[in-house]
């Protein structure tokens, strides 16, 4: 059912290779079924992938949509990791087999890459009709309890079988023998399907030994990963490439592969003198070297890279990394003061039995602290192995049977052990073990970043909280409230304030944002900010405040500007003294709706001009009105006009000024709150009469 789909729909949109992947029983992982046109090797690193993988697959299934990507440019865009394994030209549509009720899995084909950027409306109907009628084949499978065999993959048909009878085929190898350069045939696989015998000269490798095995396994000074990479390039792109290769000692060969749906004809011949890297041939063996192994660990290095903070790290392994070597559960471990630090864990069903390690000595007799304190990884094959050795994990088993504990070092130093679980007994091979020890060195370096990005992560919040006020004070007459949100890039620190200090019956505010987005900028703010608060402490009117700020500011050298808004509140008299320094203006609600922005005079940027004046402007504050201060995060972003972000901003306060304080900085923020990424920091104060 898989393979005549896929080779349908392949046929009717005129793809050259593509794949069906299935859905996992009991877990979020798509496993691939079935492959055609290409070998299955292509796509050995996404053979099982997880459904939060920002892969096409992945993300087809997850927004249950095509995607489509058009190139090799938008694959490096938005695939890198694919673009990092694969860097050839070919196009990309991915779709999910569903019905109305229920996710099966997900469709993939390629083109090479002379197809169109473009997605046509047929291509578009054909896919998207197959997988909905193979969605609905799936479904009938389920209801009538069917299981679904495995299937063979797809392969190309044998090339000779296009050409018209054997008289035809005799006089093409007759004529083929004649060329005075070498020729060979190669399946999709790499296979020599026919050489001629100049071919055979050339390579010093008879034709019988030729016929029938990979090129690269029988003429070893060609088993090289840079040599087969061409081949790859070549069918997946389905254009024309070359290559030039030394034949021990001294003689070099040109290689020009012309790939088809069906293979490759290799043109071989004499080059002329090459400077090429002096490297010796890989020693000759029974297997060929596989790029595969190179590709996986391309790929899952790739997805590493993306990973900042320690819960990215553990989400990725269990993602990424665990599917990819067949484990079901996670375990991260860390060493904090002498004593296990449990990081993270997937697939447990019963937390405490991981939980319970969290805070044990590093002394105690278990794998997890005995991995990371020698750094020698371990593999129990069977649950009577873990438990003979250390008993003290008979208390409270897992349901799992075979673990791999693997100690994660990175610049010398263990830094962590990585415990991946199996749920049935599983032995570990020797090129197996090899392979998880690899990839640990992996995960390590990504761990250690991640360990020292939460610890500056820690460092910056614990600054900002200490510098922000943690309440603000009750002032008879006023309601007020204030919200701060961080920018998504850099150390989520930066230079926004905001303060409301009370003097007797009357009260002083102020709102400001200093240049930058680092430890510096909010170093300098919170100077800025103890100052405001001790000029008004002494009474000084609002432009004095603003002039003494500024003098602080060029005092100090410190390079950098900051924007200000300092307000005095007399809720008694209804009113409010202003004075702005190159600040976003601040809006006033009216008790009847109507919202006005404050256009006031101003002066420049604090710490630009050392004799600088900030007049004040004086404004009515009647009962029920609310005064808006902010910072240009919550309303500027790229390719968004001020004005009208201030508009909509003044549409938002008429619909929800009414609300309480508290419920209304959440809805002013909340947009922002939810972007992905914030360039700017974000500080807004309300102060209602």
């Amino acid at each position: 059912m898989l393979s005549l789909t896929l080779a349908s729909l392949m046929d009717e949109v005129h793809a050259h290779s593509g794949a069906v992947y299935l859905l996992a029983p009991d877990q979020p992982v798509l496993e691939m079924a079935v492959t055609a046109g290409l070998p299955r090797a292509f796509a050995a690193p996404w053979e099982r992938i997880g459904l939060s993988a920002p892969l096409p697959v992945s993300e087809a299934v997850r927004e249950r949509r095509l995607v489509w990507v058009g190139g090799e440019e938008e694959m490096a865009h938005r695939y890198p990791r694919i673009a990092m394994v694969l860097p050839y030209p070919f196009s990309l549509a991915a779709l999910p087999i569903a019905t109305a009720t229920r996710v099966y899995g997900a469709v993939y084909v390629t083109w090479p890459g002379a197809h169109p950027p473009e997605l046509s409306d047929g291509e578009r109907e054909h896919l998207t009709a197959a997988c909905d009628r193979l969605a609905v084949r799936l479904e009938r499978a389920a209801e009538q309890s069917l299981p679904l065999p495995p299937e063979p993959d797809l392969s190309a048909a044998p090339l000779l079988g296009q050409l018209s009878g054997t008289l035809g085929s005799v006089e093409a190898v007759r004529m083929v023998s004649r060329l005075p350069y070498g020729l060979c045939s190669l399946d999709l696989h790499g296979r020599v399907g026919f050489a001629n015998a100049a071919a055979a000269d050339l390579l010093g490798v008879p034709a019988d030994r030729l016929v029938g095995s990979q090129l690269w396994a029988s003429v070893p000074w060609l088993n090289d990963p840079v040599h087969e990479d061409r081949y790859r390039a070549a069918l997946l792109s389905q254009h024309a490439t070359s290559f030039v290769a030394l034949r021990p000692p001294h003689q070099w060969l040109s290689f020009r592969l012309h790939p088809s749906t069906t293979g490759l004809s290799v043109r071989i011949s004499r080059a002329g003198a090459v400077r090429g890297p002096n490297r010796p041939p890989p020693p000759p063996g029974d297997a060929p070297a596989r790029l595969v192994d190179i590709s996986q660990v391309l790929s899952l290095a790739g997805a590493l890279t993306e990973a900042a903070g320690v819960q990215d790290v553990v989400q990725l392994v269990a993602d990424e990394i665990a599917p990819a070597v067949g484990s079901q559960g996670l375990v991260m471990l860390g060493a904090r003061a002498g004593r296990l630090l449990v990081l993270g864990h997937r697939g447990y069903r019963d937390p405490p039995v991981v939980e319970r390690f969290d805070g044990m000595p590093l002394s105690e007799p278990t794998p997890g602290s005995q991995v990371l304190r020698t750094g020698v990884p371990a593999f129990f094959e069977s649950r009577e192995e873990l438990e003979r050795l250390y008993p003290v994990l008979i208390v409270n088993p897992s349901t799992f049977a075979s673990w791999a504990y693997l100690p994660l070092i990175a610049s010398g130093r263990p830094v962590g052990t990585c415990v991946l679980a199996y749920a049935e007994p599983h032995r570990f091979a020797t090129e197996e073990r090899a392979v998880l020890i690899c990839l640990a060195g992996l995960i390590a370096q990504a761990l250690d970043r991640a360990l020292l990005f939460d610890a500056k992560q820690r460092l910056a919040h614990g600054l900002q909280e200490a510098l922000l006020p943690h309440t603000l004070p009750s002032v008879p007459g006023l309601e007020s409230a204030a919200r701060y949100l961080p920018a998504t890039r850099g150390m989520e620190v930066g230079g926004d304030f905001y303060d409301l200090v009370g003097t007797g019956g009357a009260a002083a505010a102020v709102i400001g944002d200093v240049q930058g987005h680092n430890v510096t900028a909010a170093g300098l703010m919170g100077q800025v900010r103890t100052a405001v608060r001790a000029y008004t402490t002494v009474g000084q009117a609002p432009e004095e405040v603003m002039r003494s700020t500024n003098r602080l500011l060029l005092d100090l050298g410190a390079d950098l500007f900051a924007s200000c808004l300092y307000l005095r509140l007399d809720p008694v008299r209804g009113r409010a003294v202003m004075s702005r320094a190159g600040h976003p203006p601040p809006l006033l609600r009216r008790p009847d709706g109507r919202v006005r922005v404050l256009d006031l005079a101003g002066g420049p940027l604090l710490g630009i001009d050392g004799g600088a004046v900030y007049p004040a402007t004086e404004v009515g504050l009647s009962p029920g009105s609310l005064l808006v201060l902010y910072t240009d995060g919550l309303v500027e972003s790229p390719g968004t006009d001020f004005e009208e972000a201030l508009a909509a901003l003044g549409r938002r306060l008429t619909e929800l000024g009414d609300l309480p304080l508290d419920e209304l900085a959440d809805a002013l923020v909340r947009p922002r709150a939810a972007a992905e990424h914030r360039l700017d920091d974000i500080a807004l104060l309300l102060i209602r009469a």
